[in-house]
């Protein structure tokens, strides 16, 4: 199933998504109109957004309300992309050069900033407070993820243990805010809002697991960035610490980390490739995939909830 097959129930509302995110690119100064085009256009699959509408669509659906906050995740989202790419060094997003390596460290800075404005005031603009609380709070969960991760020491005792914990933050968070967020526009009662969260939660865990796998074996062309991205910036992800698990005699991981060498990073990624950590991460991730879908069950079963059931199957067999 395609994800024009999925986003059928919303695709009006996700059209006028589209919309103001063009908008948001609409402003007076060139330079910022030619960054935010930049980062906007044909940028990604809008699943965060969608996250947003369909979760919205079991109670009282106001698109005044839903259009904004779908538009506030999606420039959420982009923006942690851009601060990022600076904190990486990264070369490459979604298959074109990143910002800050076509118009510097400063503008994209800059740029990031102004993007995380934006989607807060939109968040501002639906004048639902606990809407606005939750959007905010991811903000500040998915920045405070990221410093911690600048400062953890690999360590594969503890390694799998602070993966989780900073994909939770990174990722996790929020496409949980996405769905919550929707939940809570359209008045929805309480149990109906933590299942939404929790389906969100366990999505995003698993995009996030499917995501650095492909990392080691998708093609350039398909994930926007050079195979082995995240080993070659030192990044650990599960692929790299459950090869690491069950080679407890072998320093390859711990030597790519300290050394960022083409030469040891495409070993590691050959190496991995070859053994069975890919396939364990698949089986890790189709099981927060299952969470997700077994959350949902809690919900009336009419298009909206089977549009969420296929889009978590989806995030699962598009990468195999």
């Amino acid at each position: 199933m395609s994800l024009n097959d999925i986003y059928e129930p919303i695709q009006d509302d996700l059209d006028k998504v589209e919309r103001s995110l063009e908008a948001v690119a609409d402003v007076d100064f060139p330079l910022l109109a030619k960054l935010l085009e930049y980062v906007l256009k044909n940028g990604g699959k809008r699943i965060r957004p969608s996250l947003t509408l369909l979760c919205g669509k079991f109670y009282r659906y106001d698109p005044t309300l839903f259009v904004p906050m779908a538009t506030a995740v999606e420039l959420l989202h982009t923006a942690t992309l851009v601060h990022d790419d600076i904190v990486d060094n990264s070369a490459i997003r979604r298959g074109k050069p990143s910002v800050s390596l076509a118009w510097g460290e400063n503008r994209a800075l800059l740029l990031g900033d102004y993007l995380f404005s934006k989607a807060g005031s939109l968040a501002a603009s639906t004048g639902n407070l606990r809407a606005i609380k939750v959007f905010s709070q991811a903000l500040m969960v998915i920045s405070g993820g990221e410093l911690k991760q600048t400062d953890e020491i690999f360590d594969l005792k503890q390694a799998r243990d602070h993966y989780y914990k900073w994909i939770s933050a990174k990722t996790a968070c929020l496409f949980s805010t996405a769905a919550e967020a929707g939940a809570i526009l359209s008045q929805s009662p309480e149990h109906v809002i933590e299942t939404v969260r929790e389906y969100g939660y366990n999505f995003g865990m698993a995009f996030q697991i499917v995501d650095d796998v492909l990392d080691f074996v998708g093609e350039e062309a398909e994930v926007g960035k050079p195979v082995g991205s995240d080993l070659s910036e030192g990044i650990v992800t599960l692929p790299s610490i459950l090869y690491a698990e069950s080679h407890p005699g072998d320093n390859l991981i711990k030597r790519v980390i300290e050394n960022k060498d083409t030469e040891s990073v495409a070993l590691a990624v050959e190496e991995i490739r070859n053994s069975t950590a890919i396939d364990e991460c698949l089986a890790i991730a189709s099981d927060f995939s299952s969470r997700a879908c077994r959350a949902m069950e809690k919900l009336p079963d009419n298009s909206f909830r089977q549009a969420l059931l296929d889009l978590a199957v989806y995030i699962i067999q598009r990468r195999k």
